[in-house]
């Protein structure tokens, strides 16, 4: 019954202009012109088959924890770029026969997770 998938995981920004040029800019995902018109500002954005949706909430502080997973195919070189775009990004970490992976925050301070599946 729900064995689809994901369709789209919204995240509170505070300022929705800094996060739209970072989540395209930085992190390469596009900016879809079908968002309805809202009475705050945000976005929509495409990663892969799933979508973002960007949500400004101007006192949006992050729960601690709360992270969402981007797939990669090259962790050392998704890292790389991040590091060369100025984002702090963990050292990766295997978790054997699983996966490999490192973090970083937007600039709300949302974590994401890059993941490469083994």
């Amino acid at each position: 019954m729900f064995d689809i998938g994901v369709h789209h995981v919204s995240l509170n920004v505070v300022d929705a202009a800094t996060a739209i040029r970072f989540y395209v800019e930085v992190l390469g995902m596009e900016q879809r012109s079908d968002r309805p018109t809202f009475p705050f500002d945000g976005a929509w954005l495409q990663s892969g088959d799933q979508q973002i949706h960007l949500l400004e909430v101007a006192d949006f502080v992050p729960p601690p924890g709360q992270h969402f997973a981007l797939r990669v195919a090259d962790l050392d070189g998704a890292r790389t770029h991040l590091l060369e775009h100025d984002v702090e990004v963990s050292e990766p970490r295997e978790q054997p026969g699983i996966c490999r992976q490192c973090f970083f925050r937007d600039p709300t301070g949302n974590l994401i997770e890059l993941n490469q599946p083994m």
